[in-house]
């Protein structure tokens, strides 16, 4: 399979501050790349290499075969872009939207309308055409922006969390839209905090940290990194958790993790179904009243958590912050 996206190295700094440093990605043409991270590991700041928007201070870059370097305008041809922010006029209608991104792109009159009206009608906007864009929803405007950058029919999509800030209705609204511009042929890298939304969308992922790839595979080839099934149950009363943690120690592959407050018990589990068989069997004979209980995969929480150390929905870091203060934001 044909790679339409490749980086190799990729350093950029602002002032001190490091935010990519020596990022490498593939992305082979028809797939999507999740590239996951909190905020602050690099993301945006790779995004606006690959697609023109910034120069890197090291590091090569092709898009759809084509130097982001050498021939920017080139690159912008063949590519779509929607950020993290709804990039649409609120004083225009949502056709006038389009129907001006299409004359930008020189697409002529009568294409730009017809393309403005065809992709209205495929966001289900069609019906909100004709009204100003800050009558529109959240949902509506994300739907807009991403509509504004399939007007040029792009090879490659880049969407930059595209589903922040969205309700979780209009978000698996946009994922079903993602799915079928992916089944169209369009290649897509998509970043991300949400590991839900990696899970669901990605062929493949990239774990970012600190302007770093700590970490690539399928979804469940990541989870495999953290281990395997683990048994997860919840006791009715406070004085049933130690006989459960006890029941659980005698079976369990690893530590077991006990919270308290909801008494949950977790702890991983070797012999799959048998090993939760065998623990009912012993919690029943101990006379503990189990509330709930299951055989859990890892989770790309798990994941994160695993690789970095903190969870992907940690802030900014400061000192990355600090630089998108004193202009620019990675």
């Amino acid at each position: 399979m044909t790679d339409i996206i490749r980086a190799r190295g990729l350093v950029k700094r602002y002032g001190d501050v490091t935010a990519l440093d020596g990022l490498d990605l593939t992305v082979p043409k028809g797939t999507v790349l999740g590239l996951l991270g909190p905020n602050g590991a690099g993301k945006t700041t790779a995004v606006r290499i690959l697609t023109t928007l910034l120069v890197p201070d090291a590091g090569t870059a092709e898009v759809a075969g084509i130097d982001v370097g050498a021939d920017p305008v080139g690159v912008r041809e063949r590519i779509g872009l929607s950020g993290q922010y709804a990039a649409v006029d609120e004083h225009l209608t949502g056709f006038e939207n389009l129907d001006m991104i299409g004359r930008l792109y020189r697409l002529g009159r009568d294409v730009s309308r017809g393309r403005a009206r065809e992709l209205l009608e495929r966001f289900d906007l069609a019906e909100a055409a004709d009204r100003p864009v800050k009558t529109y929803s959240g949902g509506m405007r994300r739907r807009l922006d991403l509509a504004g950058a399939l007007v040029a029919k792009p090879e490659v999509l880049f969407l930059d969390e595209p589903t922040t800030g969205l309700d979780p209705r209009s978000r698996t609204e946009l994922w079903e839209v993602i799915r079928e511009l992916v089944q169209a042929g369009t290649t897509v890298l998509l970043t991300t905090q949400y590991l839900e939304e990696a899970d669901r969308l990605a062929d493949e992922i990239v774990v970012i940290d600190r302007g770093r790839a700590i970490a690539q595979g399928t979804a469940d080839e990541l989870k495999v990194e953290v281990g395997g099934e683990r048994i997860e149950l919840v006791v009715e009363r406070d004085d049933e958790v130690p006989v459960a943690r006890e029941v659980l120690s005698e079976l369990a592959a690893g530590d077991v993790q006990v919270d308290d407050h909801t008494r949950t018990l977790t702890a991983p589990a070797s012999g799959g179904a048998k090993t939760l068989i065998e623990t009912l069997r012993r919690l029943d004979a101990r006379g503990v009243s189990v509330l709930d209980v299951g055989l859990r995969r890892p989770t790309l929480d798990d994941v994160f958590l695993s690789l970095t150390g903190h969870v992907a929905e940690d802030g900014t870091e400061p000192a990355v912050a600090a630089a998108a203060a004193t202009g620019g934001a990675p």
